[in-house]
């Protein structure tokens, strides 16, 4: 019975430390979109004219097990200023508990970053990469 209650505790502790593991190396981000092979050094890409004075620019919808993520972005020149989720995973009232939670972490990571490169918010995996595809689509249109 001993060996059993240590074996247990044992495993317990190692499940424990595994899941608080962070896994980013530069704490930069870059766990959902990976640099490709297009990506540029300055992931701010100075634009063209075309990328002058303040508009807002809607992502693609993102399907995810838990329902659609969508986001609007505003952005002054080539610089994102704001970050609006349109649509969160809604379909049932815990879905609706994480995205409250994870959606302003995945804007500030976002703003900060000025990139759709973020860390996924745990617990929020499918909210978090459905967030950083439409992000990535808005950015594309906007040709940031």
């Amino acid at each position: 019975m001993r060996r059993f209650v240590l074996g247990f505790a044992a495993t317990v502790t190692l499940l424990v430390l595994t899941l608080s593991f962070k896994t980013t190396a530069s704490g930069h981000g870059g766990l959902l979109n990976p640099p490709s092979a297009h990506a540029t050094a300055n992931p701010r890409h100075t634009g063209t004219a075309a990328a002058t004075g303040t508009r807002s620019i809607t992502g693609p919808t993102s399907s995810t097990p838990y329902g659609p993520v969508q986001v609007r972005i505003t952005v002054s020149g080539t610089h994102i200023s704001d970050i609006q989720a349109l649509q969160t995973p809604s379909d049932a009232s815990y879905s609706r508990q994480v995205a409250a939670y994870a959606v302003p972490i995945l804007r500030q990571e976002a703003l900060s970053a000025q990139s759709a490169r973020i860390d996924a918010v745990s617990g929020a995996t499918w909210t978090s990469q459905g967030y950083a595809e439409s992000l990535q689509g808005a950015l594309d249109r906007a040709g940031i």
